[in-house]
């Protein structure tokens, strides 16, 4: 009799689920409810069995997974079983199961959880598999999976139904343990470096620490307002008060703005901060952790994205904002020296500003536009105006400028770093400047917290500190296109029903 593989087949799929209930009920029926089995002897992973075929050829196995093909040939059958590390096949016939275990298997259908317990053999055409003893239903699956050639493509119902994607798309569940590895690997990093990981508020009074419009929300039992922290920052400066000394944090932060390949609302950052060292301590920290990261995970600190090679391997470009700006768009800024020539100069750069914008301001803005998209290898980006830094140190060679870097890799921002401002009246004046900002129409300034500073008055030691940007740095060692292909369950648009 030929072989019959069982798709998804051109019928109506409400009928197909009917027919699948129809089973369940016939089990529930019979006794066999799979629902009540809570537990299974699980003692091998594909993987296992498959990288270690020499140790495994002829000894029993017991696999548990999905049921993801089945083909049925009279009196034996061919299927498989997919666990977290992939596919395994297995052989089921009917005189090793027993008549009556053969045909439960035979009304087995894809997408089903079960248990396969037998020896480990190689087929004809030299595949590993598994010679079944007994095949269990562990799980009654009652939804019918997207066809196996065609799979799950629509980019929209992948990121809604992961737990589908995850099934259907292999490379997607690698994506996902890639970056379970790197952040156990940054963690391992920088564990070995006497930090100390800790956790700070995620509802907060003031949520302060970035330029970013936060997301508000009620606590009943206060009565009052709270709003979901943008930034790690200002709690974690607390504990280096508090003589922690070196600390860092993963962890979800939530800024209202929009959605594109490089956003998402909720997404993953991590800062650190180390007493007594500065914004160059940070630089030689951040490149010196990449490098280890890159090199951990993916075996090489050359990373090849979308056809794009940077190596990590290499000493990281350091330029300042002015020089970048001037490379990229010929305009020099330290030649610039009032308001009026930065407007003027920005008019016929064709570079928007607003009115409350300072010579700093318009000087970022001549960044963003010109020099950003140029800088694909690892660069650090120093010598951020004042203007736009509200809580890092002056740096007192270079007036109206501040202790800071950005890295820039595909000229995305990869993270953010100072030497940290710990004088509580120039950070008491900042937040004057950010609150005038504020009412002048950004949205994105920050409030002045009076615990924080509180907090400097009793005494920050010197201090180097730095935020990064998580998702993006998985996106890079993944090869993913777009940050929602990095976060388990990004943020969609309400589906009305």
């Amino acid at each position: 009799m030929p072989g019959r593989r069982e798709e998804n087949k051109p019928q109506d799929i409400n009928q197909l689920r009917k027919v699948r209930r129809e089973k369940l009920a016939e089990l529930i029926e019979a006794g066999e409810n799979p629902y009540e089995i809570v537990t299974y002897d699980q003692t091998e992973h594909s993987a296992q069995i498959r990288d270690n075929y020499a140790d495994y050829e002829g000894k029993d196995v017991s696999v548990a997974g999905r049921l993801m093909s089945k083909r049925v040939m009279g009196k034996a059958s061919f299927a498989h079983v997919q666990d977290r590390d992939g596919q395994i096949q297995f052989y089921a016939s009917r005189d090793d199961l027993g008549e009556e275990a053969y045909k439960k298997f035979k009304r087995l259908d894809v997408g089903d959880i079960v248990g396969v317990k037998g020896k480990v053999f190689t087929t004809k055409m030299g595949e590993i598999s598994i010679h079944a003893e007994s095949v269990t239903l562990l799980s009654k699956s009652l939804q019918i999976l997207p066809e196996k050639y065609h799979g799950l493509t629509d980019t929209d119902i992948r990121y809604r139904q992961r737990y589908v994607d995850l099934i259907m798309n292999p490379e997607v569940r690698t994506t996902f343990i890639k970056r379970s590895k790197i952040i156990s690997a940054i963690r391992r990093y920088l564990d070995e470096r006497d930090f100390m990981e800790v956790e700070t508020p995620m509802l907060v009074e003031n949520a302060g620490g970035a330029s970013a419009r936060p997301f508000i929300t009620h606590f009943n039992a206060l009565d009052e307002d709270k709003k979901l922290r943008i930034s790690l920052e200002l709690y974690l400066k607390r504990l280096i008060v508090g003589g922690l000394e070196r600390v860092y944090e993963i962890g979800r932060v939530f800024r209202n703005e929009g959605l594109d390949i490089k956003h998402n609302p909720e997404f993953t950052l991590m800062e650190l901060y180390q007493a007594y060292t500065d914004y160059n301590g940070m630089m030689d920290l951040t490149e010196d952790m990449y490098r280890t990261i890159a090199q951990e995970v993916n075996g090489t600190t050359v990373i090849n994205y979308k056809g794009v090679e940077m190596d990590l391997g290499k000493p990281f470009r350091r330029m300042t904002m002015t020089e970048a700006v001037k490379e990229y768009s010929g305009v020099d800024f330290d030649q610039i020296h009032t308001l009026e020539e930065a407007r003027a100069i920005a008019k016929e750069k064709h570079v928007e500003y607003e009115d409350r914008h300072q010579i700093g301001d318009i000087l970022a803005a001549f960044f963003d536009a010109f020099a950003e998209e140029h800088l694909i290898q690892p660069t650090f980006i120093t010598g951020h105006p004042i203007e736009i830094s509200p809580l890092v140190k002056k740096d007192p060679e270079h007036p109206g400028k501040v202790l800071r870097f950005e890295l820039f890799m595909n000229s995305w921002e990869m993270c953010n770093a100072y030497s940290e401002l710990n004088d509580p009246i120039d950070q008491r004046e900042r937040f004057r400047l950010q609150e005038e900002q504020l009412a002048k129409g950004d949205e994105e300034a920050q409030t002045t917290d009076e615990d924080f500073l509180n907090a400097l008055e009793i005494g920050m030691a010197p201090t180097g500190g730095i935020g990064y940007g998580i998702d993006r740095l998985v996106m890079l060692l993944t090869g993913a296109e777009a940050i929602r292909d990095v976060l388990l369950f990004p943020t969609m648009k309400s589906i009305k029903e």
